[in-house]
């Protein structure tokens, strides 16, 4: 196992924090086993360390490791032990998604009516099973005020929303979020992408610049909401391996090449990648035409730099100062079978991103409204880049 980054002086001040109660995006993961005070001594050792002589390099790299190794293999016995509710949930009945072609601009309203209707069959449907948290969350949906490119009720369920006018963007954001993200939490992740179009909104009305479709008005913007993926729980051994990522990347890389189909090559694209949504960017980058890729709260892309990412993309990212995710360890790791970790810290100077603020707030808050991270976000979006705060 490759050690691939070490702790900060923030980091170890960090470790003894709770992560938050009132997640926005997602829920923490598990929690975190704690360092013994005294390093257990290593076999084979040439030198043994006196009490309050530190520890040789050389020692000390291997500590490093044992330390990282043991952590992740905890994570992976908790989430072996822990019951997950939702694994003896009986499935919900729901309809199958609409068949409709690729979006055109032309057809836009039609996919939108569709997929309403959709989710309010699948409404009906689960509160006649007797499951009213999902039919709430589906005749939420349902709303005529809604715009939905793709709705899936059954399982956990798949959703892509638009918000705002995506015939005539020519700057979009694509919000790709992390674990438990499901038709009954979206509401949550919606309250991010809604948050960062009002801001966009804000930032267009106080600085007008030319739109890449040859207008010289403010530009019109969109954000898209992607749930296209079925995320993992945050108490679950799918979490900790890129499994689910690689799975999500091919269909997050089909909306990129289809939405291209709607807003034209000149639009100005991003994409927003939250925790374990950064791994599925990770995964699509090098296949996604895609001008900017932000990643924050990462726990790792699976990467160990941008240029293994192999994207023209600019690659960004940021963590706030209260994000839990500072503990989990930067390595890749065999366990049980298969590859635990994602490796190398985005925020990282070895790892090659532009670093940006995101203030002082927690895993939940890159998208809160009034934070530096949404100001950053929306400006990153918007071609601002000189505006952005560096961190």
């Amino acid at each position: 196992m490759e050690l691939r980054g070490k702790p900060t002086a923030a980091g170890r001040a960090q470790a003894t924090r709770t992560p938050p109660s009132d997640p926005a995006l997602e829920r923490p993961g598990p929690p975190q086993p704690s360092e013994p005070s005294e390093p257990a001594p290593l076999a084979h050792s040439a030198h043994s360390a006196q009490p309050g002589e530190p520890l040789p390099p050389t020692l000390r790299v291997r500590f490093l490791r044992r330390l990282s190794r043991t952590l992740l293999a905890a994570l992976v016995t908790a989430a072996v032990v822990v019951p997950v509710s939702a694994a003896a949930r009986p499935r919900i009945p729901a309809p199958a998604p609409a068949a409709l072609a690729p979006p055109t601009t032309a057809t836009l309203d039609k996919a939108y009516t569709a997929n309403r209707a959709n989710a309010a069959e699948a409404s009906r449907m689960a509160a006649a099973h007797g499951d009213r948290t999902r039919a709430a969350a589906d005749r939420a949906m349902a709303a005529p005020s809604r715009h939905f490119l793709t709705f899936d009720g059954r399982g956990q369920g798949l959703a892509v929303e638009v918000l705002g006018d995506l015939a005539h963007a020519d700057r979009v954001a694509v919000l790709v979020p992390g674990s438990d993200t499901t038709l009954e939490t979206y509401g949550r992740f919606r309250a991010g992408a809604a948050a960062l179009q009002d801001r966009l909104n804000s930032l267009d009305r106080r600085h007008g610049t030319h739109g890449t479709h040859g207008s010289t008005s403010r530009p019109h913007t969109a954000v898209i909401a992607w749930l296209g993926y079925e995320t993992p729980g945050t108490v679950s051994t799918t979490v900790l391996t890129t499994g689910r990522a690689e799975d999500a990347a091919p269909p997050l890389t089909r909306f990129i090449r289809e939405l291209r189909g709607v807003v034209g090559e000149k639009a100005h694209v991003s994409l927003l990648c939250h925790s374990y949504g950064t791994v599925v960017c990770g995964r699509a980058a090098r296949g996604l035409d895609v001008d900017d890729i932000a990643l924050i709260g990462s726990p790792g892309t699976g990467a160990d730099s941008v240029s293994a990412l192999r994207t023209s993309a600019r690659i960004w990212a940021a963590r706030g100062a209260d994000d839990w995710i500072v503990n989990v360890p930067h390595v890749h790791a065999d366990l049980f079978g298969t590859t635990v970790g994602f490796g190398a810290d985005p925020v990282s100077p070895a790892f090659g991103a532009h670093v940006f603020a995101a203030g002082a707030g927690g895993h939940s808050d890159y998208f809160k409204p009034g934070s530096v991270s949404l100001d950053n976000l929306a400006r990153i979006v918007l071609g601002d880049t000189s505006e952005v705060s560096r961190a």
